[in-house]
């Protein structure tokens, strides 16, 4: 800005010195505004210079061929009525050029999700983060577990969070049943926490589509996923079988956790505490941290101690997975245990 003032000084087109410096300080007070202006918003987003960038072109290509069609009506006229037939041109041509590029700056930042395509810029962040993103569910946020999983940073993709799937916690956390009060609210702690997650990006989607009419919140996630080609994070049972029988990828944190659980092979030796009786006489019971179930043979006298068993089989069930081990010996013995006992046993 400096050095467009002076070449207008030394130029000496605005007339008189005093002018060309007022002129001057002017330009230079004018670049020291706009860097303040940029200095005050300085996360900017891609997609919203994108979106007026495109917008302002299609007004002023809009413009350009409404202006070629009205050309017959402002045809030249000698004279007087001539100035007057221009003064007409300019003024309709900047009427519309205001209108039609308002319209297409709104119309594209109403819609910029859907030009992601179309606009490769405006997806940009996007595609560094992951091709896909995570569309969650109520339930999933109430579980809390998903904030565990982001903390790790194994997950780099993109968090969608729905308008009406948060409507549906609010409607929740203003329940009059206590205990459905409580998970709403425990589920907005949970929104609240992802959002304040240094390295996770958690966007609230309004997109509402006509097919959401009339249509429960399972349904439209269902349908939101689809239009954008991304998955499902969920814990309901239902949603995630209706999800895959539409061609939804579903990620399913039960699943995830249960992937994650350690591998016990016979012949292992690890230590557990004995908390109670088994069905079968001489049994005890033990459980893991993540609740897997322990039966250990010759393990009811050793109840309230923690002992050192070997694996002997493991059982998979649609329940859970439940380990078999046989008792080696004692390595201590607990204090304020409850002991559970099997009255029907000796």
């Amino acid at each position: 800005m400096s050095g467009v003032g002076v070449t207008i000084v030394r130029a000496g087109a605005l007339g008189s010195s005093a002018v060309g410096l007022a002129t001057f300080f002017l330009l230079v007070l004018l670049s020291i505004g706009v860097i303040a202006v940029d200095m005050a918003f300085p996360k900017k987003k891609i997609e919203w210079i994108s979106a007026i960038y495109f917008g302002l072109l299609i007004g002023l290509v809009t413009t350009y061929v409404m202006q070629l069609a009205l050309e017959p009506f402002f045809a030249d006229q000698p004279g007087e009525a001539g100035g007057q037939t221009d003064s007409v041109r300019q003024s309709v041509t900047a009427t519309l050029l205001l209108v039609f590029s308002y319209v297409g700056v709104s119309f594209i930042l109403q819609t910029r999700n859907d030009f992601r395509f179309v606009i490769p810029y405006v997806e940009f962040q996007r595609n560094v983060k992951g091709v896909k993103p995570l569309i969650l569910d109520t339930s999933v946020v109430i579980d809390g577990r998903i904030a565990d999983v982001m903390e790790t940073k194994i997950i780099d993709s993109p968090l969608l969070m729905p308008r009406f799937a948060i409507v549906e916690l609010q409607h929740i956390a203003d329940s009059s049943d206590r205990n459905r009060r409580t998970r709403g609210r425990r589920g907005l702690d949970i929104l609240s926490r992802l959002q304040n997650m240094q390295g996770v990006d958690l966007q609230i989607d309004d997109t509402d589509l006509p097919e959401f009419a009339n249509q429960p919140v399972d349904l439209k996630l269902v349908a939101l996923a689809k239009r954008l080609s991304g998955k499902l994070v969920t814990n309901d049972y239902n949603l995630n079988k209706v999800a895959k029988l539409q061609g939804v990828t579903v990620i399913n944190l039960n699943d995830l956790a249960s992937a994650l659980r350690p591998v016990f092979l016979p012949g292992e030796r690890f230590e557990v505490d004995v908390v109670k009786t088994g069905e079968e006489a001489g049994q005890g019971v033990a459980y893991l941290d993540d609740g897997t179930m322990v039966v250990i043979d010759q393990g009811r006298p050793h109840i309230a101690e923690r002992v050192v068993v070997t694996v002997t089989s493991v059982l998979q069930t649609s329940a859970g997975r439940m380990i078999f081990a046989r008792y080696e010996y004692t390595t201590k013995r607990l204090s304020g245990t409850t002991i559970v006992l099997d009255k029907s046993q000796n």
